[in-house]
């Protein structure tokens, strides 16, 4: 195994057996359920962002980027007992690890459902799922994710799956977290008009999807006037 960061005071090397990793992470990783929660990134220069608000936290994220590596991940969680590997980028980092402790939304309830709803117009897609999350102020405003499970059946699907080859013909289906304690999402509901609140929406919303490679086209041809819009 390989690891992206020595922030945990793993000896000084980049790569390490299972059993020499395992100490490093099983304190400070383990959830409320007292699963021991592995963190893994696949393609660590377009999931930086992720990884960088993990190493915040001091987690530790490790390296699996091979083609066989999704099938290696559930081979372990069924060896290894109270332990689930989830890909950095697969949900907002206090859900990958879901700690005792619970950060409170600075919004109201009715401002909470509001925001809500100037994103689902923004968006409207069918396959974004828009929630209102209590996360730290400086976590990302909005992240765009898809469900480790999902990724993982895709994932085995493109190695030659099997019983999996199904989940490749599967639409893809996202969950967009928006940080309710962002100063973004108070920037929003405080804009002016509508259209106001939903272009500034809609230009969160693309900044998630950029930093997962996922603005393409028109979209971001749009994005990109919308930008020089805001600027100018």
């Amino acid at each position: 195994m390989r690891t992206t960061t020595q922030s945990l005071s793993l000896p000084e090397k980049q790569s390490y057996t299972f059993a020499e990793y395992a100490p490093y992470v099983k304190d400070l990783q383990t959830d409320k359920e007292k699963n021991v929660i592995y963190l893994y990134s696949s393609d660590v220069a377009k999931q930086h962002s992720f990884i960088e608000v993990a190493n915040k936290k001091a987690y530790d994220v490790l390296i699996l980027d091979g083609v066989l590596d999704s099938h290696f991940i559930n081979t372990l969680e069924q060896k290894l007992e109270k332990t689930q590997f989830r890909r950095v980028d697969s949900d907002t980092i206090d859900k990958l690890i879901v700690k005792d402790e619970k950060v409170e939304s600075v919004l109201s309830t009715e401002d909470q459902e509001k925001l809500k709803g100037i994103f689902e117009k923004a968006i409207s897609s069918p396959s974004m799922t828009v929630t209102i999350d209590s996360l730290a102020p400086d976590n990302l405003p909005v992240t765009v994710t898809m469900s480790e499970w999902s990724r993982r059946m895709k994932d085995m699907a493109k190695s030659g799956g099997g019983m999996y080859s199904f989940m490749g013909s599967m639409p893809d289906q996202y969950a967009v977290s928006v940080n309710s304690n962002h100063k973004v999402a108070q920037k929003i509901l405080s804009a002016g008009t509508e259209d106001q609140q939903l272009q500034l929406a809609k230009q969160a919303y693309d900044l998630a999807l950029l930093s997962q490679g996922m603005l393409t086209g028109a979209d971001l041809t749009n994005f990109i006037r919308r930008s020089v819009d805001l600027v100018s």
